[in-house]
């Protein structure tokens, strides 16, 4: 076969994340070539994800890139990536999740200050809802960028301290002390790189196979069936994990008012079964628990 032409956001962590994909297909002996484009999110810095009306902002630009055959496969965080695809386009392989948790970077004069004193640095309305459910006087300003760019804006004083997912850090093997934080559920999906090709390119498809982790694929579509049957997008402040234990999927889900005030958490352990049919019947339990409220009030806002 010809050399496989990646495409891939141009951010320092997002080609990490196409050179991992490459390296996975190379240890398979076939070639590649990494083609970097510019996705609409990365050219606007400065107006919030959450203001600018749109899913799969990060998505777009790849995802016409690929049905214009200009690219053979794109990779994407897969929580950036919607619940519903464009036509045409499907998930095909999913990496093996190495870190999903949210962790917390402080600037070096905040670095004694206990987290109810912290101003916070976050564009994410999860991030804010969930902390603000525990620390409801928190006072947040929005941060915009890649990793070092956002690194930067808190040292040069933008706020205290700032929120990350723990796989950017880690991948990026920046040397920044970070602190975990328990009460933080992570994104659907976070942490997860995933590859998406054409529907009707069945011979790359069945390549791609090949570097699917299948534990890690299972635990990802309960999650985003999840997040797609309480009608969230990936700006939405819902939270939901899923992981391997003994043989059995433990899956924590949640959500938050904007303000904090109002949360829901639903804690399951299920055997392995249908996937996706397992995210629906989690999230219409959980909807008829009270999220449905919470999504009706926090929907418009989104």
């Amino acid at each position: 076969m010809k050399s496989i032409k990646i495409g891939t956001r141009n951010s320092p962590l997002a080609l990490w994340q196409a050179r991992e994909v490459a390296r996975n297909l190379q240890n398979r002996n076939f070639t590649t070539d990494i083609t970097p484009i510019v996705s609409k999110g990365d050219k606007d810095l400065n107006q919030p994800l959450y203001q600018m009306g749109l899913t799969g902002i990060f998505t777009r630009d790849l995802d016409t890139a690929l049905l214009n055959k200009e690219i053979d496969i794109a990779v994407h965080s897969l929580k950036d990536v919607p619940t519903l695809l464009a036509e045409g386009l499907e998930l095909v392989a999913f990496l093996k999740r190495d870190y999903h948790q949210d962790v917390l970077v402080r600037s070096q004069e905040a670095k004694n200050k206990s987290l109810d004193q912290l101003t916070i640095a976050t564009s994410s309305l999860r991030r804010r809802a969930f902390w603000s459910h525990e620390f409801p006087n928190t006072t947040f300003t929005d941060i915009r960028g890649n990793v070092q760019t956002r690194l930067g804006k808190i040292e040069n004083g933008l706020a205290d301290a700032t929120l990350f997912s723990r796989a950017g850090l880690e991948r990026l093997e920046l040397n920044v002390p970070y602190e975990e934080l328990n009460f933080m559920l992570c994104a659907p999906s976070q942490g997860v790189v995933v590859v998406t090709a054409r529907k009707e390119d069945t011979e790359l498809k069945e390549i791609l196979t090949g570097i699917n982790d299948v534990n890690t694929q299972t635990c990802v579509e309960i999650e985003r069936s999840f997040l797609q049957t309480l009608e969230g997008g990936c700006t939405a402040p819902i939270g939901a994990y899923a992981e391997f234990i003994e043989g059995q999927i433990r899956f924590q889900g949640r959500i938050c008012s904007l303000d904090g005030k109002n949360s829901i958490t639903i804690e399951k352990t299920l055997e392995v079964g249908d996937s996706k049919a397992q995210g629906v019947h989690l999230g219409t339990e959980f909807l008829k628990d009270g999220a449905k409220e919470i999504m009706q009030e926090i929907k418009p806002r989104l």
